[in-house]
């Protein structure tokens, strides 16, 4: 399925298999989870208001799979504005038992900036003028079809880092637009972050990643937080999208 649909409201109508029915479920009960809260506050807002968008892929491992998820994230791009001012993509790759039982966290981290890569390679647009290019750079964030995001991913390989845990490889991807938008009451937006961060301490069995920041911090690298390692703060020593923003500007 390369459409975007709006959970509930078109699941019976978008003839799902069974593992994208079990994707959506495991999501949605991850969202509702009143024992476990799950951390991310602006995520289960935007979960409960409706203003979420889920798009169903292959195989991590397949370039077929980057064409499906270009497609659906150009779609989200064009029309994301109409959607709700906290909307997210959410990507459910679908994720082969024996990749699972034969990868570790490091294995789906190079899946991810694989694919990454290639959504750039099928981008359309060119990079934003007002965004470096260079991931080191403060101001730097993941951009496609000319709109800036932030990337999640979640694995089913986390463990201890339950935050970051899902049943199948999956990516929330959210327009800096919308965290703009969350961060305009300062006051409120400071409590809600304090909140996240407590509710990480008791979701996860490990303490919070080094990397966690907030865009704009002159220490912060963006892309450093759209993937955590599940087992200490250990991370690539340099942003694996930077050779393939160079060899695309090499080839126009």
């Amino acid at each position: 399925m390369t459409k975007l649909i709006q959970g509930n409201k078109d699941v019976s109508d978008a003839n799902l298999l069974s593992w994208q029915e079990d994707a959506l479920n495991a999501f949605s009960n991850k969202m509702k989870d009143k024992e476990h809260l799950f951390p991310c506050i602006p995520a289960t807002q935007s979960f409960s208001m409706g203003h979420l968008r889920y798009g169903f892929v292959g195989d991590p491992k397949n370039y077929q799979t980057s064409l499906e998820l270009a497609s659906l994230l150009k779609e989200f791009t064009i029309n994301c504005k109409k959607y709700g001012k906290y909307t997210t993509l959410i990507i459910f790759f679908d994720t082969p038992k024996h990749l699972i039982e034969s990868s570790n966290v490091e294995d789906f981290e190079r899946l991810f900036w694989k694919q990454l890569n290639n959504l750039n390679e099928l981008d359309e647009m060119d990079w934003p003028d007002h965004i470096p290019k260079d991931p080191s750079d403060h101001t730097w964030e993941y951009c496609f079809h000319g709109e800036q995001y932030f990337m999640y991913c979640a694995t089913p390989k986390h463990e201890k880092r339950q935050s970051r845990h899902f049943p199948y490889m999956m990516m929330a991807i959210t327009p800096r637009w919308v965290l703009q938008e969350f961060n305009k009451n300062e006051k409120y937006a400071r409590k809600i972050k304090e909140q996240v961060r407590r509710r990480i301490d008791k979701y996860d069995d490990i303490p919070i990643h080094s990397a966690l920041n907030s865009y704009g911090n002159e220490d912060n690298h963006e892309w450093k937080q759209y993937f955590l390692r599940d087992n200490d703060d250990t991370e690539l020593p340099q942003c694996p999208f930077l050779k393939s923003l160079r060899n695309k500007e090499h080839r126009n």
